[in-house]
């Protein structure tokens, strides 16, 4: 079940993990056999949001400040300062990686941002919606941000057991026609043990048979 040596390696992310966590079988489909769930057109406004975010926390990161958003949210915390390595884990097509020794299997993740507390690492993430965070909306997150924690400490970083979510959210558009956006930041726990499992889980699957039981997606294929 595994590719040859000579094929591209195979090569999983944090939304490949979620969508194996959501139905083992239509993740079988669509990393063993190809066949991918028909997806919509993806928004360009959170990939636009993302870009200049990560250009204003640069900003302050090189006076070594925390911008606004964040600043006195955090204590003890100050944003991660080597700026060449972050653009390397910021990289759709690079990210922090890790490769599973027995199958060749690889993960990557591509983060957003860092904070550094105590010599440890604590990923920020930035979140684009459309309405108010609810008390659960961070729960949405929990695999992804359990799996870059993961990540970084396979590649020998050491990290806090929480993270911090940064959402933006449409609050108001001014007579000149600026849009207002507000901010909430979620502090949540991660499990790294859970990411792991999740990985393994999900490599050996690749290993073994297609799964039987069927979703509403992957139902007739």
């Amino acid at each position: 079940m595994i590719r040859s040596p000579k094929t591209k390696p195979i090569k999983l992310s944090s939304s490949s993990i979620n969508l194996f966590l959501e139905c083992p079988r239509c993740f079988y489909l669509q990393i063993v056999k190809g066949i991918k769930r028909p997806q919509g057109p993806f928004p360009s406004l959170p990939s636009g949001m993302d870009k200049i975010l990560k250009e204003h926390f640069d900003r302050f990161m090189e006076k070594d400040e925390l911008p606004p958003e964040i600043k006195g949210k955090c204590e003890g915390c100050k944003l991660f300062f080597d700026k060449k390595l972050l653009e390397i884990w910021r990289n759709n097509r690079k990210g922090i990686e890790y490769t599973d020794p027995k199958t060749g299997i690889l993960l990557h993740g591509a983060i957003d941002n860092l904070l550094v507390k105590d010599g440890k690492l604590i990923v920020l993430d930035y979140k684009t919606r459309g309405f108010p965070v609810k008390e659960d909306t961070h729960e949405d997150y929990q695999s992804q941000m359990d799996l870059y924690n993961f990540l970084l400490n396979k590649n020998g970083y050491e990290t806090e057991n929480y993270t911090y979510l940064l959402f933006y959210y449409p609050k108001e558009v001014l007579e000149t026609g600026e849009v207002i956006f507000d901010t909430e930041l979620v502090k949540m726990k991660i499990n790294v043990k859970d990411g792991e499992k999740a990985f393994n889980d999900a490599v050996a699957l690749i290993k073994g048979e297609e799964p039987e039981e069927k979703c509403e997606w992957c139902e007739g294929k």
